[in-house]
């Protein structure tokens, strides 16, 4: 009979590699070059936060600090926001009601408070990109469990480094990014329009064409999204990641 079109079937979904410490030279040859998603293991086992780290921890060294926090379940809600609080307070209001959706997302935390920035490491890998460490940029993420960040990309190689929680992420191939309905305005351009775990097949038809792949990244892994890589992320349970973006 005719051959099928390709994929003409639900793509297949594939679990992301996993690496226990791999060399420099085995992490780019394989990954940072052919720009494939991993999981690395074994990489942040020593870092002090592995160990100190928890509500208690922040609220003891950060408590009084002022932070942005994004409320909301998303930030492609129409009733997201934004707002300005102490951490204790977000941690009150936020971590320990159970109702509430907010997260604390941001990369001053670090510059802020010099103790936490003492208890993670920028991972050796980095040292493989264009950038200074200067160049790095390091993001902390926490929030509770059910928060999402929508399918979208980002414009640097990126290192998710899960300190405690679980998160589910998919991820998803720029060579799909037109399966994968970016928002037409320019501001949101990086995001996709598609819920990934609740798709609108009449909206979005080809969404089923695009392949990809996913794990739950769990504490003391990392894993190396490639640059403009779309990747989709919901907290399982309350979570802290730490991500780092390099050049």
């Amino acid at each position: 009979g005719p051959a099928l079109p390709p994929r003409a079937l639900p793509a297949p979904s594939r679990a992301v590699p996993h690496l226990h410490c791999p060399s420099l030279q085995h992490f780019r040859d394989n990954y940072l070059i052919p720009q494939r998603p991993v999981v690395l293991e074994g990489v942040m086992d020593h870092w002090p936060c592995m160990k100190k780290w928890s509500v208690d921890y922040f609220w003891e060294v950060a408590g009084c600090r002022t932070v942005p926090v994004e409320l909301g379940a998303r930030y492609t809600d129409e009733e997201w926001s934004q707002q300005l609080m102490t951490v204790s307070d977000f941690i009150s209001q936020y971590i320990m009601a159970e109702n509430n959706i907010g997260y604390l997302a941001q990369h001053q935390l670090f510059d802020q408070i010099p103790e936490l920035k003492e208890d993670i490491t920028i991972p050796d890998y980095c040292c493989l990109g264009e950038g200074e460490e200067d160049d790095i940029t390091i993001n902390a993420w926490f929030g509770p469990g059910g928060t999402i960040s929508p399918l979208h990309q980002d414009p640097q190689q990126n290192f998710l480094a899960q300190v405690f929680g679980r998160k589910y992420i998919r991820l998803y191939s720029p060579q799909d990014s037109e399966n994968l309905y970016p928002h037409e305005s320019q501001i949101l351009h990086n995001t996709s329009q598609v819920d990934v775990e609740d798709p609108d097949l009449v909206k979005f038809p080809n969404f089923t064409k695009a392949a990809f792949q996913s794990c739950i990244l769990m504490p003391g892994q990392i894993l190396f999204i490639p640059v403009k890589y779309w990747h989709y992320v919901r907290s399982l349970e309350l979570s802290f990641s730490v991500s780092f973006w390099w050049s």
